[in-house]
């Protein structure tokens, strides 16, 4: 079996480590079928092609494509570039990708489709996903209920649906929650990883970079454990079982 390909852009350790187990339980993979790479403190492999994988799978992270360059540090730009460089292989030859929250500003970025921070920001904790037509006949999505919650918060989000892409779940405040290009690259604006306890932890990482106002951690914390988000880690082990 070739191994799949997971790509990490958080730079709070703990946060990456605990995304990386995410990933691994819910789709049904281990250590040995991965290649992990820490972006935030390693570079890219010279020469590495996607291609060479059985699918690739890009984390979540704080830094927001649709940022100014200025306002980006130098590892979030450098990130940036790294994930970008692997786009024009990916979707010119429709190889399978996943790609997680941050995933998605990066597809609509390198398809030239507005990712910004105008509308559809959402905040922390959990949001009702409707199905549409083409979801309901999705390979991933297939069979699952016109509606389930997952887990969000974000700053930024695709302001239209890229060309090229179908249109699979919406949401209330953010009506672009997934799409693919082609047959085989997806993207998600939720976290298909993410349970309450991995949420939690996010919370606790993340309680003060400007999310949510830091003292209300606690209730964010109580309403994600009291959601009832267990359809999304479908997506990732239909992933893994449709690609690997």
């Amino acid at each position: 079996m070739r191994q799949f390909l997971i790509l990490q852009l958080r730079p709070e350790a703990d946060a990456a480590d605990g995304e990386y187990a995410a990933i691994l339980d819910k789709a049904g993979l281990n250590a040995a079928r991965c290649h992990r790479i820490r972006l935030d403190c390693e570079a890219l492999p010279e020469g590495l092609d996607p291609r060479d994988y059985a699918g690739v799978i890009v984390g979540g992270g704080p830094g927001c494509v649709s940022d100014a360059p200025e306002a980006k540090s130098e590892v979030e730009a450098r990130i940036e570039r790294a994930v970008l460089s692997l786009m024009p292989a990916i979707t010119g030859s429709d190889h399978p990708f996943m790609g997680c929250c941050y995933g998605i500003g990066i597809l609509g970025a390198h398809l030239r489709s507005e990712v910004s921070k105008a509308r559809y920001g959402e905040p922390v904790g959990p949001v009702l996903c409707r199905l549409t037509e083409d979801g309901a006949r999705d390979p991933l999505l297939e069979g699952f209920p016109q509606e389930f919650e997952a887990f969000v918060g974000h700053k930024e989000a695709l302001q239209v649906l890229p060309e090229g892409c179908a249109h699979l779940l919406s949401s209330a405040p953010c009506p672009f929650q997934m799409v693919r290009h082609g047959r085989h690259v997806y993207a998600t604006q939720f976290h298909p990883e993410a349970d309450g306890a991995v949420f939690e932890a996010r919370i606790r990482t993340y309680r003060n970079h400007g999310y949510f106002p830091p003292e209300t951690a606690d209730a964010l914390i109580a309403t994600c454990h009291a959601a009832e988000v267990t359809q999304p880690e479908h997506i990732l082990r239909r992933f893994v079982e449709r690609y690997g």
